[in-house]
């Protein structure tokens, strides 16, 4: 995940964003499956107490917990996170299960374990984007955790290493910052979205991706209120968290099951796909500060999920599924 500025992108971006991009697969991480989350009671009930008491519990410093998020809302929200060691490789296998706290002083809640979503496709749908880059992402862990407040939420993590258990602190949560994106349940805002009508077949006008993806057939002010839509916003060769790749892959491999029930679009970031040129009135419609992200809208052109930074097939089909046919 990598924070979106006009016209430049932002060069103070949140320090677990950098490293879940630059520390991402490479030919080891090669076949990395799903798994799912570790057993809850396996991991300390938080019990009332504070979050540093909490982490007290470990034996030994843990390993890096890096965001691949900064957009929190009041309710559930979905976190995704990077592992990494002290030296930058990725975990791709932990036990990781995540506490939170409401500000300084809050009492932890927890545990919430996390699971972990391999964001592999099969091989026709795997973009030369991707495969080509050494540094793009391969797996993400998920963590549904409760904010019920807006403001800081703090956030400590638990790993457990055979019999023992490790203490990190990811950083905080803001929720709230960011409230006019639009969220579960809104309206998706109508746009028009470019298509490959409109630039004369010439999809890499509109499409960073090699090869284009198929994703530019519908305008989404066509198709909004009509059709289901999964909406990817994305810019797989400017993506600097090296996420907007996989996730475009992931996409074009849910179209494949489910582009008869829905229209999905891909839509760019950057005018003329420089990042010079500023946000596309697209990215800035959906007021995005971050990239990529996914929406999945209804036939009423309701919101039914959303989704920022990366997600598994099996994600993004489950999300689709609730809308299509």
């Amino acid at each position: 995940m990598h924070v979106l500025s006009a016209p430049r992108l932002a060069a103070g971006v949140a320090a677990g964003a950098v490293v879940l991009a630059g520390c991402g697969g490479g030919s080891d991480d090669e076949g990395l499956a799903s798994q799912p989350a570790p057993d809850q009671s396996s991991f300390p009930a938080a019990n009332g107490r504070t979050l540093e008491q909490i982490l007290h519990e470990a034996s030994a410093e843990g390993p890096v917990i890096s965001p691949a998020g900064q957009v929190f809302h009041e309710g559930e929200n979905r976190y995704a996170f990077g592992v990494f060691d002290v030296g930058g490789d990725q975990i791709t296998d932990a036990d990781v299960a995540l506490y939170v706290a409401s500000g300084a002083k809050g009492k932890a809640k927890g545990p919430y374990p996390a699971r972990v979503e391999s964001l592999e496709t099969e091989p026709e749908f795997e973009s030369e984007t991707t495969a080509d880059d050494p540094d793009s992402a391969r797996t993400v862990y998920v963590a549904d955790i409760p904010l019920d407040a807006d403001g800081e939420w703090r956030i400590g993590a638990l790993v457990r290493s055979g019999d023992t258990l490790q203490a990190s602190l990811a950083p905080s949560a803001v929720v709230g910052k960011f409230s006019d994106i639009p969220q579960v349940g809104d309206q998706a805002p109508r746009v028009h979205t470019p298509t490959v009508d409109d630039v004369g077949g010439n999809l890499a006008k509109i499409d960073t991706r090699q090869p284009p993806d198929t994703m530019h057939e519908d305008d989404l002010a066509d198709v909004l209120g009509r059709d289901p839509v999964v909406l990817v916003f994305a810019t797989p060769a400017l993506c600097k968290s090296r996420v907007c790749g996989p996730t475009a892959d992931v996409a074009e491999q849910v179209k494949s099951e489910y582009g008869d029930e829905a229209s999905f679009i891909h839509q760019e970031i950057y005018d003329g796909n420089q990042i010079e040129m500023g946000l596309r009135p697209q990215v800035r419609a959906y007021n995005l500060p971050t990239e990529p992200w996914v929406f999945v809208i209804d036939e009423n052109g309701r919101i039914t999920e959303s989704i920022e930074g990366a997600a598994s097939p099996e994600a993004l089909e489950k999300a689709v599924q609730e809308v299509a046919g």
